[in-house]
């Protein structure tokens, strides 16, 4: 559990919009993973970010939408208790969408400051990943691919015009449409007849742009 000796400091952000009938209390049992790691009872008694600056996590009624932005200690078991958490939100998701997670080393943090000559071979182990949590494997392909294009674009933007990228764009989608044509075969999904109306099971939608 997490506690001021705990080797990092743990920041979750991100926003999930979730579908209309979902209830705070199944919203809740989803998170619990995060809220217990926290050493709360509820999630109304562990939504309070380690920092008072930070709004936690909160559930945003109006919008339907979960946001995080919060802070615990803790250790490398935290990333338990996310898997625990992502497979309990892509039930209750409408829609693909991105987690990031930071680990912050504060033992390393603390060396700083109390040794300004320490040896340069000292490494944090600070640490960044990113989640996805979609209610179906093409909702958290399609987050996956939009964020990939952003990024790819926004990098090439300053060499080319934006213009010029979309051959780069095709060749990403098509590399999506690989991996999800492998995903589909791997499960056995049956695909939508081609040419026809109706048959077929929804998991083997393809996202939008993998076309």
């Amino acid at each position: 559990m997490s506690n001021y000796n705990a080797p990092f400091e743990i920041h979750v952000h991100g926003e999930v919009l979730l579908r209309p009938d979902v209830q705070y209390a199944q919203l809740q049992e989803a998170l619990k993973p995060l809220w217990h790691y926290a050493g709360a009872r509820s999630l109304a008694a562990g939504a309070t970010s380690a920092y008072e600056e930070e709004p936690g996590i909160r559930f945003d009624t109006a919008e339907h939408v979960l946001r995080m932005c919060w802070t615990v200690r803790g250790d490398e078991d935290f990333r338990q208790a996310l898997d625990e958490m992502c497979m309990a939100l892509n039930e209750l998701a409408e829609q693909g969408a991105p987690i990031e997670v930071s680990f912050y080393d504060t033992q390393f943090d603390d060396d700083d400051e109390e040794d300004d000559n320490i040896a340069d071979d000292a490494e944090s182990r600070d640490d960044f990943i990113m989640l996805f949590v979609g209610p179906t494997p093409a909702a958290i392909m399609q987050v996956q691919r939009d964020l990939l294009v952003r990024d790819v674009v926004h990098m090439m933007e300053r060499h080319f015009d934006g213009a010029e990228l979309g051959g780069v764009v095709t060749e990403i989608d098509k590399l999506f449409t690989q991996r999800f044509d492998a995903l589909v075969d791997s499960l056995e999904i049956s695909k939508p007849p081609r040419g026809g109306a109706g048959g077929g099971h929804g998991g083997g939608r393809r996202p939008r742009h993998l076309h």
